[in-house]
């Protein structure tokens, strides 16, 4: 039974995605450097690292909400 050929496109670590969203939800990145990180990024560790980030983004504003509020 022959192999799959192996895709030779480079793989983006868990750390470089949060990078790419991390200049997301700043807003400031180039178009060309923009381009080139879209051509590289892994759609599943992008949803997961989107979604860990809003989560600790909401929790962190809650708890400052409730820290401000009891003072």
């Amino acid at each position: 039974m022959a192999d799959a050929p192996q895709d030779k496109t480079t793989s983006v670590s868990l750390l470089q995605s949060l990078k790419f969203v991390a200049w997301s939800f700043v807003g400031i990145r180039s178009k060309k450097g923009y381009q080139e990180d879209l051509s590289k990024v892994n759609p599943i560790h992008l949803v997961m690292v989107g979604l860990v980030s809003a989560l600790v983004i909401v929790i962190g504003l809650i708890g400052l909400v409730n820290w401000v509020v009891a003072k």
